[in-house]
């Protein structure tokens, strides 16, 4: 044997005898071990639970805030609404007292309009009767259906206003027309049916259906005379009132001029 292995003999000798009271006092610390085991269990279970309830109320705070988060976004998009919401009502308001003002407008402006509009009824009224007599019977109807017309709660002030101004452009239309028609004519020889002439409200003629009579409204005395001199002209205005032919140079009766008094 090489001094070597002798030395690593020894050396091994020497581990196996360090090494035997440990493997002899083994069976005498069995029950401590166990002992150690069973509180390292112990632990590793309370940790365990420990650890559950950490995660737990981990949890449960990660919940609550996200709910929290949630009430909180909700709660600025609501005070958002309420802000925007009361922009709204604060313009309708406004909106509100502008329709109260205009329908206090609307009421002032209906007294004041209603007795005008009157007026120029009744004034109409007033310049039919006064006017030369023609068309008569059709210009007193629509008067006397304006003053119909103006006690009807009904019609709308704008209605009642517009067939008012109507009626006005109609009787301004006939002072600048040349116009011929059949109608009544009532004189001393009772009521008869002639042709009239209109020309403006410069001269108003007429010509019995038979041609034999002719005559004109004298304006200043308020009458119809008989003159068949204008027989001619009568015919003549017809046929071009008719437009049968081009116009011509008409030869009518016309009122002598009037001082005007203020």
């Amino acid at each position: 044997m090489t001094p070597l292995n002798s030395r690593l003999v020894k050396s091994i000798s020497l581990v196996l005898t360090m090494a035997m009271p440990i493997v002899l006092a083994t069976p005498v610390n069995a029950q401590t071990l166990d002992n150690v085991i069973d509180a390292q269990a112990a632990v590793d279970s309370a940790a365990t639970a420990s650890q559950e309830r950490i995660n737990a109320i981990r949890d449960q705070t990660q919940d609550e805030a996200s709910k929290y988060a949630q009430a909180l976004a909700e709660s600025e998009s609501m005070e958002k609404y309420n802000t925007q919401l009361g922009s709204q009502v604060a313009d309708q308001q406004k909106e509100m007292r502008s329709i109260e003002r205009q329908l206090l407008d609307i009421e002032t402006t209906n007294r004041e309009v209603q007795p005008l509009m009157q007026k120029m009824v009744d004034t109409l009224e007033r310049f039919v009767a006064l006017d030369v007599p023609f068309l008569l019977e059709e210009r007193t109807n629509r008067v006397q259906s304006l003053q119909q017309l103006m006690t009807r709660a009904d019609v709308a002030i704008s209605e009642k206003y517009r067939r008012i101004i109507e009626s006005y452009q109609i009787e301004l239309e006939y002072g600048r027309t040349l116009e011929t028609y059949e109608g009544r004519m009532e004189d001393d020889s009772g009521v008869r049916t002639v042709n009239f002439v209109r020309l403006g409200r410069i001269s108003l003629m007429y010509q019995t259906l038979d041609g034999a009579e002719t005559g004109y409204w004298n304006a200043q005395e308020k009458k119809w005379v008989v003159d068949n001199n204008y027989a001619h002209a009568v015919s003549e205005a017809r046929r071009v009132a008719k437009k049968d032919g081009p116009p011509d140079l008409l030869r009518v009766p016309v009122p002598a001029p009037q001082e005007v008094r203020s």
